[in-house]
């Protein structure tokens, strides 16, 4: 079988994917944490692979950036696939002093604007939730290596490059005093409803690449090849 975004055949994909949103990283992971990948998709160049991590077969397959985007490929995952769970591992703004460039964020929540949720289901919320269990399974992970997570909500934007005339406060200082947002992505809020409606598991692990309270910033490079706690601890997590 096939989809128009995924060449893979029934078997080849596992029931734990991993997706960042960059297909270039879903590549590093492969080729640098798995035995024996095996490429099953290049479909827009949107690269997934499936190899072995500590025995348990496990895939990686990039999302692309935006919620569209990781919504057909997550839907697509969970429905024609069999995948059971996915682990989102991407990159973030921070919000907040207390998530500082390379600390990793494990999303409790995923608040938007984004009309994604009430146009694919009638949803009318604000708010979308990861699997509990797959957290608890990621915090164990993060535990058993010794990294430490930063928790909390997260802002899932529709909007890159904001033109925003209100600047006192700013609309990013509003989310994180109102609603608790410690940083800010793309794609989340989309993954967590689609697992929703569908009865599977997702969860969401950042790296902050760079941050709305200071003025470090990575690089492409960087947040391609460098942002490994968050990969190793997702791959600890899978089952």
């Amino acid at each position: 079988m096939s989809t128009p975004h995924n060449k893979a055949e029934l078997g080849q994909i596992a029931k734990t994917v991993l997706m960042p949103g960059d297909p270039l990283r879903a590549k590093f992971i492969a080729e640098t944490f798995l035995e024996n990948p095996v490429l099953f998709n290049d479909v827009r160049g949107m690269l997934g692979y499936t190899g072995a991590y500590q025995g348990k077969q496990v895939s990686v397959m990039g999302s692309g950036m935006g919620m569209p985007s990781i919504g057909i490929y997550s839907h697509e995952l969970y429905s024609q696939y069999g995948v059971e769970s996915i682990i989102r591992i991407g990159s973030a703004g921070s919000y907040t002093d207390k998530a500082k460039l390379y600390d990793v964020v494990l999303a409790t929540a995923a608040y938007s604007e984004s009309s994604y949720a009430k146009t694919m289901s009638g949803f009318e919320g604000d708010t979308t939730l990861p699997s509990a269990e797959l957290n608890d399974r990621l915090r164990k992970s993060a535990a058993a290596q010794g990294i430490p997570l930063v928790e909390g909500v997260i802002h899932s934007s529709d909007v890159f490059y904001r033109h925003d005339s209100r600047k006192n406060p700013a609309y990013w200082e509003l989310l994180r005093d109102e609603k608790g947002c410690v940083a800010v992505e793309m794609e989340s809020f989309a993954l967590f409803h689609n697992a929703a409606v569908l009865g599977k598991k997702a969860a969401c692990i950042l790296t902050i690449s760079d941050s709305f309270v200071s003025p470090e910033i990575t690089t492409p490079e960087q947040r391609q090849t460098t942002f490994t706690n968050m990969m190793k601890i997702a791959l600890g997590a899978a089952e």
